[in-house]
């Protein structure tokens, strides 16, 4: 019985010897790269072609938006309509804002409360697109219904942190202030 659990063992170990052996001769011997640079869908390295838009605001007014993609920042001014600034971040700021959304996976699929037992006005309104290695994802959130989840928390500390950044930018500084208020 040992004898034949022995040679069980040695035949496949074998066997998966010559699977590894065929692949080398592919040349599959590792995983590329890619694969290995990438978790959960984002890759470890922030690519080139990453960017992002997102705008918010209260209810269906999403007049803010943060822009990498055309390297702008618009602001809300309420009464006063909107102002719009050139707004370019650092190689260090982009890197800092994709490693918070890797941390999230933010291309991975989301999920947001539709709970109906509570409503509030107004609003948090986030609309977001985001192209990370040729993927461009889009999606939307709200706090309409009161109850949030963990992906919308995640995405409301991120906008904020991304807000941060933009708000300490002296192009920002130098849009009008806001007038007025929602409801």
């Amino acid at each position: 019985m040992k004898r034949g659990l022995f040679s069980l063992l040695i035949a496949m170990t074998f066997l998966a010897g010559c699977s590894q052996d065929s692949d080398l001769d592919k040349g599959n011997a590792a995983p590329s790269a890619e694969m290995a640079n990438q978790e959960d869908g984002m890759p470890a390295d922030m690519p080139d072609d990453f960017n992002f838009v997102v705008r918010f605001g209260y209810g269906d007014v999403t007049k803010n938006e943060i822009n990498t993609f055309q390297g702008t920042v618009t602001k809300d001014l309420i009464t006063k309509g909107t102002a719009t600034a050139q707004l370019k971040f650092t190689p260090i700021e982009m890197l800092g804002i994709y490693g918070k959304m890797r941390e999230i996976n933010i291309i991975a699929p989301k999920k947001f409360a539709t709970s109906r037992n509570c409503s509030k006005s107004p609003s948090n309104e986030d609309e977001w697109t985001v192209t990370v290695d040729g993927k461009t994802e889009s999606f939307s959130w709200t706090d309409r219904n009161c109850e949030l989840s963990d992906d919308a928390i995640a995405l409301l500390e991120l906008r904020n942190y991304i807000q941060s950044i933009v708000n300490a930018k002296e192009a920002y500084q130098a849009l009008p202030a806001a007038e007025g208020g929602y409801d």
